[in-house]
């Protein structure tokens, strides 16, 4: 059954072209991603579909008494308590019986006293709270614009499964390609006042978007090599990824056949060495308190040169304070953060300064330098603004006219344009659209430095960097070799998520599981300095094995492409197996430093 039509809609702000002439509909059932630069006419696509916004020309047609829901992003809240927003007039015998609307509360509401005003929530509570009232109700067609927005990695899962696990047809405007890929089946790109459609979610779009531009033989040749690397590794990429096939995969082998491995990580990390030296940062027995928490405690880990590291962990457990003492904005409670000679330090935070508004962005980024070498090339500060999505006049359009989407590219632009060779990220693709994220991993690829990024973009994060650490809430940075499944694993296996909603609970507050731990110090017997050089073998193991993943995959790849010439069968298959010998007495190695720590 078709739910809504639109007839030949076009819709324009001023000179600006949004939808011209689009016909589309949505049938019972579907999942559809939205797709598209910032500015490009997603957010009007669906509003307009959901009889949001009147269109300019063309006809909007909804199935007789269909019932839509609608999450966009200016919500208005009225002043009442965040029970009476999300429930309405329910009794609580009423939504307590309802496994759906537990679910929801459980999910989104964890914790939170329902009886608390909406006008006390930040914005970002606010949001939760508007989603939460969504999915309690029942509808036709659900339409999310940015519903990952304020959503933490957990409660993105959370609401991806939810999804998948409902009957109503689905439109999801994200950047978040891993959600994307989670949850639709259809996906629509807006672009130049067109609705793009393809088949699949997005790992499927960028292979058939790929095809259309090799088979049209299309001009915008950067454009496609983007979407070739990132194919690459997307089949290349984490098993859980690859073990569920979305697409064609002999069409997808073809496609990759000639094309390298997203990094060179043997010579980014000979680069980096070159740049840094054996020392970057060291955190020595560092404890940092925030009132009566301890968010990190006596905490010894090393970033060395090259190391890609992504950090996760629930809000409040120290990430952005590990940051910012990383990058020497605070000092620990105890303990010291050592720093090598030639570190060249950049940190991006969550709350970035303003720039002067009447300054031009090529002007704001001229100022920082006028060029940049990114691996082996050199980029003008022009060219490096197209790649962020500043083209033509763009680049000289009054910053205090650009879009907060805009200024955050801006500002993430100027800090890699200083040339550092250690880059702090925390929560860096805020307001950033899929083809922004496609260049600045891209750029990323080809940089040769340390890196510690905070994200709740999963995609991103496991583009980006090659292991994962968490903090569990326990004081200490745990090593993830199963990387984000295995830190959802560890959470689900804590019981985190179900507290009962009515009872406001402290933010981030330690597990059972882990206060227990903390009352048993680990690596009992053992000295401070014992400890610290226990810790860094560890960290130490840890980068080797890593490469060694990297090294594996290199060789399955060049035994692939060797498979008539036996002679050189034998030499790639002899180095593999040595590689699983040392990869397992590595292993070994670690376990037996843990279980020195006791951890």
């Amino acid at each position: 059954m078709n739910l809504v039509n639109l007839q030949d809609v076009s819709l324009a702000y001023g000179p600006l072209v949004l939808l011209d002439g689009v016909s589309l509909g949505v049938e019972e059932n579907e999942r559809i991603g939205v797709v598209g630069r910032n500015g490009g006419g997603k957010s009007t696509l669906v509003s307009v579909i959901a009889a949001r916004t009147e269109p300019d020309s063309g006809r909007v047609v909804h199935a007789r008494g269909l019932r839509v829901g609608f999450l966009h992003q200016r919500d208005a809240f009225p002043d009442e308590t965040v029970g009476r927003f999300v429930l309405g007039e329910r009794a609580e015998h009423e939504w307590a019986g309802d496994a759906r609307v537990r679910d929801v509360l459980r999910g989104l509401l964890g914790g939170w006293d329902l009886g608390a005003a909406m006008a006390n929530l930040s914005g970002g509570e606010r949001r939760r709270a508007a989603l939460a009232r969504l999915l309690v109700e029942t509808h036709d067609l659900i339409i999310l614009d940015e519903p990952t927005n304020h959503l933490d990695i957990e409660g993105i899962a959370w609401l991806a499964e939810h999804v998948r696990n409902r009957r109503e047809a689905l439109v999801v405007v994200t950047h978040d390609r891993w959600f994307l890929d989670a949850v639709t089946t259809r996906t629509w790109e807006v672009v130049d006042g067109r609705v793009e459609r393809y088949e699949g979610g997005y790992a499927a779009y960028v292979l058939a978007k790929a095809e259309r531009h090799r088979l049209a033989a299309a001009a915008e040749e950067r454009r496609q090599n983007l979407m070739r690397k990132e194919l690459a590794w997307l089949r290349r990429g984490p098993p859980a990824r690859t073990s569920k096939p979305k697409f064609r995969i002999d069409a997808a082998n073809a496609l990759i056949a000639d094309e390298p491995p997203v990094r060179d990580t043997v010579e980014l990390v000979r680069f980096a060495s070159a740049r840094l030296g054996k020392t970057v940062l060291d955190a020595e027995d560092v404890t940092v308190r925030a009132g009566d928490r301890t968010l990190l405690d006596r905490l010894t880990w090393q970033l060395g040169p090259g190391d890609r590291v992504g950090l996760v962990g629930v809000n409040g457990s120290g990430k952005t304070s590990l940051l910012r003492l990383l990058a020497g904005e605070r000092t620990p409670d105890a303990g010291a953060v050592r720093r090598g000679r030639t570190v060249r330090l950049a940190h991006l935070s969550q709350n970035l300064t303003e720039l002067r508004p009447d300054r031009r962005p090529l002007e704001a980024v001229e100022e920082i330098r006028t060029a940049i070498t990114i691996g082996r090339k050199e980029q003008s500060a022009s060219q490096m603004l197209e790649r962020f999505g500043f083209r033509g006049e763009r680049q000289w359009t009054p910053i205090g006219d650009l879009s907060g989407g805009e200024r955050r590219r801006l500002q993430l632009l100027r800090l890699l344009m200083d040339e550092p060779n250690v880059l702090l990220l925390d929560e860096p693709t805020n307001d950033l659209d899929i083809e922004t994220l496609t260049e600045l991993e891209d750029l990323l690829d080809g940089w040769p430095g340390s890196l510690v990024l905070v994200s709740h973009d999963r995609y991103f994060l496991e583009r980006v960097c090659d292991r994962v650490l968490a903090l569990l809430g326990d004081g200490r940075l745990a090593f993830l070799p199963g990387g984000v499944d295995e830190y959802l694993e560890r959470r689900a296996a804590a019981g985190e998520g179900g507290r009962t909603p009515g009872v406001r609970t402290a933010p981030a507050e330690p597990d059972a599981a882990a206060a227990g731990a903390k009352e048993a110090p680990s690596g009992a017997g053992l000295s401070p300095a014992e400890r610290r050089a226990a810790q860094k073998e560890m960290q130490r193991i840890e980068r080797r094995i890593d490469r060694i993943g990297v090294r594996e995959g290199e060789l399955h790849t060049a035994m692939a492409a060797a498979a008539d010439d036996y002679a050189r069968l034998a030499d790639l298959d002899s180095e593999l197996k040595a590689l699983v010998a040392e990869k397992e007495e590595l292993e070994e190695l670690w376990l037996a430093e843990a279980e020195r720590l006791g951890e």
